[in-house]
């Protein structure tokens, strides 16, 4: 089976595993890899982050390859072997030099099918993690984000922090690993994806010899309860900090809302990479008041959260949610939009998409995503249609939305 979107076409190797193929041509290098359909969201009361234990530990060994000749196995060729976990998605891909696919194809269907999780090695990675979750609280820049989804997401398994905690990594076993790996990364609960010159009957091919992950006994998606919603709320905690970090944050519809690219838009707008968007000239190039300021959205299955972070002197904390406040405010109240304005930000927004398109593992990661979770990734002109249907009457109810938002913010003791 094979369909086609410009250069990308999609396919089902003989296991039942589904297929995407980008084709690069005349590029020096290649991507690929797995995506599954499993994050922190799977991990179950009893295990908080297992699902980022696994993924750390899949290089470990498997059957028949140690973790040396794992490591090895691609860098000896130039390439690199990498891995991440999101709330919902676990992805383990290789960027080599073109040429190598067979090599790298046979290697991460040997660490998705057969990784052992050796006792020995399991508690060494423990001390890893540890550091890994060390760090981010060192980083209260990040810490805010995680520390906000608990309280956004209070009661479900999407609130809880990907990395989980020392005392939930110590009780995690190579055996909970093992049943992990059998559970969730299944023939129909992942996606393997390319990216290079190769051609798509090729790939095909390759992958078809290397992969032949079971079929799962039942229904293997993330079946968590949609997290129930939460009352606005504004809490303050205490860190040794030299500045207060802030989040202004509301939660959104899913993945699957047709508001989406209207949400995604107003983003842009509100708090986006450019200089110019509306937080970044009120905050920063009219007063001073930060050194940054960014919005973004974070789409789920189910659900979805806006979030606008800051870091500022304690003193400007209070004046900066305040300035944050009025914008939102005044896009919800059709003051800050012009028509002129909204056609301008269409402009430079669906020209950040194509720079963005333009880097090649952003690109086959989101495609890889789209696929596992939308079935296809959206061609351009699909999504340049549907943010140019976006009116100002769409903003100004999309902000309208936002105006009853919750904060956090972590900041030092002295100063509270």
């Amino acid at each position: 089976m094979r369909s086609h979107t410009s250069d990308i076409s999609y396919h089902s190797l003989p296991c039942g595993m589904r297929m995407v193929h980008v084709h690069s041509r005349g590029a020096a290098t290649a991507i690929a890899g797995i995506t599954a359909r499993v994050g922190s969201r799977d991990d179950g009361p009893e295990a908080h982050g297992i699902a980022h234990m696994v993924e750390h530990n899949i290089f470990k060994g498997t059957e028949r390859r140690s973790s040396w000749h794992i490591i090895n196995r691609m860098e000896a060729v130039g390439g690199e072997l990498n891995a991440f976990t999101t709330k919902e998605e676990t992805v383990v891909y290789s960027i080599y030099p073109a040429g190598n696919t067979a090599r790298a194809a046979e290697l991460i269907a040997d660490l998705v099918q057969n990784s052992q999780f050796p006792q020995r090695e399991l508690d060494k990675e423990r001390q890893v993690i540890a550091d890994e979750i060390d760090s981010y609280l060192d980083s209260p820049a990040d810490a805010v984000y995680d520390d906000f989804d608990d309280l956004l997401f209070a009661g479900s398994s999407l609130g809880h922090n990907i990395l989980g905690s020392k005392a939930d990594i110590g009780k995690i076993t190579s055996e909970q690993c093992r049943a992990y790996l059998r559970q969730h990364y299944t023939a129909d609960n992942m996606v393997a994806f390319y990216s290079g010159p190769e051609a798509p009957a090729r790939v095909l091919a390759t992958f078809a010899t290397r992969f032949n992950p079971p079929q799962s006994p039942s229904a293997s998606t993330s079946t968590a309860a949609q997290p129930p919603h939460t009352p606005p709320f504004h809490v303050r905690r205490s860190i040794d900090s030299h500045q207060d970090h802030n989040i202004i944050g509301a939660r959104l519809p899913g993945m699957f809302s047709p508001e989406r690219h209207c949400f995604a838009l107003l983003t842009n707008i509100l708090g986006g990479p450019g200089m110019n968007s509306l937080l970044n000239v009120a905050l920063r190039e009219r007063r001073g008041l930060v050194y940054s300021v960014e919005a973004s959205c974070a789409w789920y299955t189910d659900c979805g959260a806006f979030t606008v972070y800051y870091g500022c002197d304690h003193d400007d904390s209070s004046r900066c949610r305040r300035l944050i406040e009025q914008c939102i405010a005044r896009v919800a109240d059709g003051n800050a939009l012009t028509p002129r304005a909204v056609e301008m930000a269409k402009r430079q927004y669906l020209g950040q998409l194509v720079v963005a398109a333009d880097n090649r593992e952003n690109r086959i990661l989101s495609v890889a995503r789209s696929t596992l979770f939308c079935g296809r990734a959206a061609e351009a002109a699909e999504t340049e249609s549907r943010i140019r249907a976006v009116t100002a009457d769409d903003l100004r109810h999309a902000a309208l939305s936002l105006t009853q938002a919750s904060t956090l913010t972590l900041g030092p003791d002295a100063l509270a």
